[in-house]
């Protein structure tokens, strides 16, 4: 592995249309604070940036809403979001807003010096029009029915329901969202970027040279690479963004999926004005982009390509660690139902427990699949772990050496086989947390530091010094002295992670500044060292605090329920001789079980009469298999078989989704035999 001068770590920008939740935490902002916080302690030369996005379409769809101008909105909106990152103690060296002058002039540059070398398409287009707006219409202010799950509400650039990627011309029934009327399509010029004429080089740079990275990264990358890149539009008609800069272009700004990315590279001249290039060109500078899974296009297609375009010594990301989904409590978070932990209001309601949110969502990180928070698992994890194994620990060891020496470290005599048992492991887990750093994985690497606090927990119930005190304190000498190099050990390892309680443990145990190379060693200490008295790390999460919680996501819950509702517009229509195809019929549960490491699927057994099938059906979030036992339901039989978790289904129960989101499965009224057809 290549050896580098120094790293730029950037961070995804967050939209500025609203605060951060503990998805984007979880995702993008706890990981890459977790590895610059491990390289600056590995004394390595890193900057870490971060900014607002504060361009695009919802911005100016809120600033519409509310009846204040989009600058209002990203004002108060950036200020929550950065003061809340300052707060968790996420250390950016640098956190701007891509509405900075700095930014303007880049991007502006950046697209002048592409359009210039001729790397642009200009094309025309129809886009839709609202006449009484006397505007086009940029995809969030169009919304319709969805052309592949026919939901109503779909944007015009992506439907929420079924998550298709759409173009507001796909639309069926298309209305404005600014008057409500049927726009038009008019004649409009944009720029487009030829994504497919990098291909070639793209092929070579991420899946010839790149194997290494994430396999959720590396697969998303070679299914676009395989589907073959398109061109893709740098401008649109809006009035709020960087204009841009080429004459005739009055109304057009420049699209933010171009915009935002530009904002890592003026964010970084605004830290360094003057030295800002060696991290963008150096070749022995390396480039970290930490994101979700939702930016992968952007930040391993995208943006490379033009990098790739503009030339001039601009080096390309060496790794893009992205995470999957965080979802909160079995369900998607939505800003838009307000289903999501907001950063700003945890730090309210739990003050000073910023390293227990870093700790649950580190060890429920994202990393391969995505995950689900609750407020639960988040309690039990402080109780069981935070305190019942970390902070008691610590505060074991601090106390017996108050008890004892009257709290100064005593000197270390012959070690034992126990004692370098100890050692031993602390050494072995100390190497497995590097070894885990180095490839971004923040979870294995958060269980091995854990791991040495629970070796320092069997190795005083293994020594037992309160009972050897009586008899043997040169030894009590050797024990108490062994735990507080752990406790030591533990203030490095966790301090990435949880640099809260290590700046705590810090002042306790009079230790200085830290050094990853420190970990793994017992002289972090001197005999005689006078230590402060004992605090406790970590206090218990009482039930009634996460009832509360749990409490206001039910209202939440229930709210959204309440709000109007509408059924699904209509299907296509269908003949009736393609309707006649369909074999539905009324079949009896016999057995039901869950599926082995399949969160929503159900296997049935049933009696349809002529014998028995199998069915499996995606229901068991609404459901206990028992609850279906005996039950009679609908399904459709003449469906072909195919395999679901390695399980083949004979068929489709039928099921009607209620405004919740939530199924229902149908079932006929009265006692019907086994295999009676619906007609």
């Amino acid at each position: 592995m290549k050896e580098f001068k120094r790293t730029l770590i950037t961070t995804a920008l967050p939209y500025a249309n609203g605060p951060v939740h503990i998805g984007h935490l979880a995702g993008v902002y706890v990981p890459a604070d977790i590895y610059a916080r491990y390289l600056r302690l590995r004394g390595q030369e890193v900057v870490m940036i971060g900014g607002s996005d504060e361009h695009g379409v919802p911005i100016t769809i809120k600033a519409k809403n509310e009846g204040i101008t989009p600058q209002d909105v990203v004002d108060r909106y950036h200020n929550i979001i950065k003061e809340s990152f300052q707060q968790l103690g996420i250390t950016f060296d640098v956190y701007s807003r891509t509405t900075s002058k700095i930014h303007a002039e880049t991007a502006s540059e950046f697209f002048r010096h592409l359009y210039d070398k001729g790397e642009f398409i200009e094309k025309t287009s129809m886009q839709l029009y609202d006449e009484q707006a006397n505007q086009f219409l940029a995809d969030r202010y169009v919304t319709g029915e969805c052309p592949h799950c026919h939901a109503s509400g779909a944007y015009g650039d992506q439907c929420e329901k079924c998550g298709t990627s759409l173009n507001a011309t796909d639309l069926i029934n298309p209305k404005s969202a600014i008057t409500g009327n049927t726009p038009v399509l008019r004649e409009t010029k944009h720029w487009y970027l030829p994504l497919d004429r990098w291909q070639g080089e793209l092929e070579k740079w991420i899946l010839e040279g790149h194997k290494e990275w994430k396999t959720n990264v590396y697969g998303q990358c070679k299914s676009w690479l395989d589907l073959g890149l398109q061109p893709r539009a740098v401008s649109r008609d809006l009035d709020w963004g960087v204009p841009v800069p080429v004459e005739g272009a009055e109304g057009k700004v420049l699209y933010v999926w171009f915009d935002a990315p530009i904002g890592y590279i003026s964010n970084t001249k605004e830290l360094l004005p003057d030295s800002w290039e060696k991290y963008w060109k150096d070749p022995e500078s390396r480039i970290i982009n930490f994101i979700g899974k939702d930016n992968i296009v952007f930040h391993c297609i995208v943006f490379p390509s033009m990098l790739m375009a503009y030339g001039d010594g601009y080096q390309l990301p060496d790794n893009v660690p992205a995470n999957e989904f965080m979802n909160l409590e079995g369900d998607k978070i939505s800003t838009s139902r307000n289903w999501a932990i907001w950063l700003h209001e945890y730090l309210v309601d739990f003050p000073g427990k910023q390293d227990v949110l870093r700790y649950v969502l580190t060890a429920n990180a994202p990393e391969t699949k995505d995950n689900d928070f609750t407020w639960r698992d988040f309690q039990s994890r402080n109780n069981s772990e935070l305190v019942a194994v970390l902070g008691n620990f610590v505060n074991r060891a601090i106390v017996l050496t108050h008890k004892y020496f009257d709290g100064k470290v005593p000197a270390a005599g012959e070690l034992l086989d126990v004692d370098n048992t100890a050692i031993a492991e602390i050494r072995e887990a100390a190497k497995a947390i590097s070894e885990n750093l180095d490839t971004f994985h923040f979870r294995e690497a958060l269980k091995q530091a854990m791991e040495i606090a629970r070796i320092g927990n069997r190795y005083l119930q293994e020594t037992e010094p309160w009972k050897l005190a009586k008899t043997d304190m040169a030894r009590v000498n050797t024990i108490l002295n062994v735990a507080l190099q752990i406790c030591a050990n533990i203030a490095v390892a966790f301090e990435p992670f949880l640099p809260f309680m290590s700046e705590k443990l810090c002042k306790m145990l009079d230790m200085n500044k830290l050094a990853w190379d420190q970990l793994g060693r017992f002289d972090l200490i001197a005999a005689g060292t006078q230590l402060g008295a004992a605090e406790l790390l970590f206090e218990k999460i009482e039930d009634e605090t996460i009832q509360a919680q749990l409490d206001r996501l039910a209202r939440i819950k229930e709210e959204n329920k309440c709000k109007a509702w509408q059924p699904e517009p209509q299907a296509e229509p269908v003949d009736f001789d393609t309707f006649l195809k369909v074999d539905i019929r009324v079949g009896r549960v016999l057995e039901c079980e869950r599926v082995p490491k399949a969160d929503k699927l159900l296997k049935f057994l049933i009696d349809d009469g002529m014998g028995t099938r199998t069915i499996v059906s995606g229901i068991a979030k609404y459901y206990e298999p028992e609850q279906l036992v005996g039950k009679q339901i609908c399904f459709i039989a003449n469906f072909p078989p195919r395999k679901l978790k390695g399980v083949e289904s004979q068929g489709m129960i039928l099921s009607a989704e209620n405004p919740d989101g939530s199924l229902t499965v149908v079932q006929p009224e009265g006692d019907l035999a086994p295999g009676s057809k619906i007609v």
